[in-house]
């Protein structure tokens, strides 16, 4: 039918109030297993070990690409040696007889380790980048059943960094920093057993030095630790103020504020420049050191090679393979010793991943009665009811409502009214379950909200806010987002009801013109239409509507209030306006004043 994500909540955290996950997210969850939950602050080895099992379904793949791997090293090797052959019986003796043998084998073994090292390379990041469309999609399905108190302390810019660029880290730490350790090991195992099979002496000096690579990189874990968790935030804040800006840039161009949002990313884009030359000074000091002690070891081992060669007893075409060898042994031994590197910086990106995945869902905390959650509703219209419902902000001493009791029954419409912040539109919250109360209970048809999956809660209470978002798609989706699988003629008639049948049909593609969030073709009274129109093809049991005819003109006004009184006599409404006498029909009238009820 189109998107199933739902725009028009309140809040951005309310994206479980129509539908869930898609269905193509929904079968990359399925491909991986169920994540760990150990908490942060893990160990730099435990975040490998936490994102592994993510692999499953591609491991026999990794041990393709594994096999690959050894085959390329051998051919390498093969290759090496055949380098050394050829220098002692051809080039030495200069019979050209003794070329043709060695070259033709040293061109085929290195035409079948480019084929294979080819084959390896793509296989291998195919799978990296299937490990990053499963963890994505798991850790998005996460976030959008996340409570709304996770996004107020989390800004939007740094959530998406987090599900792209921390994900990609977070993947060249569990894949392809995985491919990379075992590509290094089996070389060293290689390359080493080849050079002790020419000279185990020298070989034993030669590998003697190795833990310096190692050694190297370990002085500089903790700087790096540092460095790339203060890159990562940088690059979040980066992203924050770029989202914030793009979101706000109507308001900012009419009261020129250009300049001031420009201000902001520059202090967040220079905070982002000094993490990240941090990170490269550190990664480049590393490089250069260990390229200082590689060319102290090839020096050595040319001198002894060279004193060998002079006493006969070691041939040129032996010293030479000894240094290709040599040559091809330090650059994995290097690629071990930036393992360590990797694995630090990886980390803190798979932190940051694993706070979104390890935040609990309201539901999974507070969900007891396994009885209530399995029974259908009674009744087709469910009756809400607060018994004394107290809310406080977190460390705030004044509560945001106090002791509020009331009961609306099944098909009867109440509307609260009061002064601007007296607690109306965090009344409808409480209702929705966007927030939790301090004290006290809200009930939907005798069944505690907090005792109810959000998925079920959310099919009985549709909310139609005072002001509507939109996706960039069609008009038919932005109102068929409320019930996915909805037809066109469902559709229709919902948009009939809600008086924007013929808004849509006047508009270029009618129901099929693309709306553009930021500026969309429909005006604000179109827009608060569209909004009941989803309510209309919602046909949850209840409904609570936020000022539904605030700025109306009286025509559009009148036809949106006798869609509502045409609905309320199948439906349960609490309606918050300021503008009570316009909803004469309703049951009754409830005052809120500074968080206390009255009526």
């Amino acid at each position: 039918m189109g998107p199933t994500m739902p725009t028009d909540a309140p809040a951005p955290a309310d994206v479980e109030l129509l539908a869930g996950p898609t269905p193509a997210s929904s079968a990359l969850v399925e491909a991986g297993p169920e994540m760990p939950v150990d908490g942060r602050g893990e160990g730099r080895l435990n975040a490998l070990v936490r994102f592994w099992p993510l692999t499953r379904g591609d491991r026999r793949w990794l041990a393709l690409v594994s096999v690959s791997m050894v085959a390329t090293g051998l051919a390498e090797t093969v290759a090496v040696l055949l380098f050394g052959h050829l220098t002692d019986s051809a080039l030495q003796t200069g019979a050209l007889r003794a070329y043709w043998g060695p070259a033709g084998a040293w061109l085929a073994v290195s035409a079948a380790a480019a084929l294979i090292g080819f084959g390896g390379n793509c296989l291998g990041a195919w799978v990296g980048e299937r490990f990053i469309l499963r963890l994505r999609a798991r850790v998005f399905a996460h976030l959008q059943r996340l409570p709304v108190q996770f996004f107020q302390r989390h800004r939007a810019g740094d959530l998406v960094e987090r599900l792209t660029g921390d994900v990609t880290a977070v993947e060249e730490l569990a894949v392809t920093g995985a491919i990379g350790i075992a590509s290094a090991v089996i070389n060293v195992v290689l390359f080493g057993a080849a050079l002790v099979w020419l000279r185990w002496d020298m070989a034993v000096a030669v590998l003697a030095a190795s833990p310096v690579f190692w050694l190297a990189a370990r002085r500089m874990t903790d700087r790096v630790d540092a460095a790339a968790h203060a890159q990562r935030a940088a690059d979040g804040a980066v992203s924050a103020v770029i989202e914030e800006s793009l979101r706000g840039v109507t308001l900012r161009r009419m009261f020129g504020r250009a300049g001031e949002e420009e201000r902001r990313l520059d202090v967040e884009a220079e905070r982002w420049l000094r993490s990240t030359m941090s990170a490269v000074r550190l990664e480049e000091c590393y490089h250069q050191v260990v390229v200082v002690l590689e060319s102290v070891c090839v020096l050595g081992v040319v001198g002894l090679g060279t004193w060998e060669v002079g006493h006969h007893r070691l041939t040129v075409g032996q010293l030479l393979s000894f240094a290709a060898f040599l040559g091809c042994l330090y650059p994995p031994l290097q690629s071990l010793g930036r393992t360590t590197l990797l694995v630090t910086s990886a980390a803190a990106a798979a932190e940051r991943v694993a706070e979104i995945w390890d935040a609990p869902v309201a539901e999974d905390a507070l969900v007891e009665d396994d009885a209530a959650v399995g029974e259908p509703l009674a009744g087709p219209c469910p009756a809400l009811e607060f018994r004394g419902v107290t809310l406080r902000h977190s460390g705030a001493g004044d509560a945001l409502l106090r002791d509020v009791t009331f009961a609306l029954d099944a098909r009867r419409t109440a509307v609260v009214s009061g002064p601007s912040g007296g607690g109306k539109s965090t009344l409808a919250r409480l209702a929705l379950r966007l927030v939790e109360p301090t004290h006290g209970q809200v009930l939907l048809n005798g069944r505690r909200l907090d005792r109810l999956p959000s998925g079920r809660l959310h099919e009985e209470i549709t909310f139609v806010p005072q002001h509507t978002d939109l996706l960039p798609a069609s008009v038919a989706d932005n109102i068929g987002v409320a019930r996915p699988g909805a037809t066109r003629a469902e559709i229709t008639a919902a948009a009939r009801e809600a008086g924007l049948h013929d808004a849509l049909t006047g508009l270029p593609q009618g129901y099929d013109t693309v709306l553009d969030p930021q500026q969309p073709c429909l005006s604000d009274g179109e827009l608060r239409r569209l909004a009941l129109a989803r309510a209309c093809l919602r046909g949850s049991a209840v409904w609570i509507l936020d000022e539904p005819v605030a700025g109306l003109d009286p025509q559009a006004a009148a036809a949106t209030l006798a869609a509502l009184r045409r609905r309320a006599a199948d439906h349960t409404m609490l309606i918050i306006s300021h503008e009570p006498d316009r909803y004469p029909w309703a049951d009754s009238r409830l005052f809120l004043r500074e968080g206390r009820l009255s009526g």
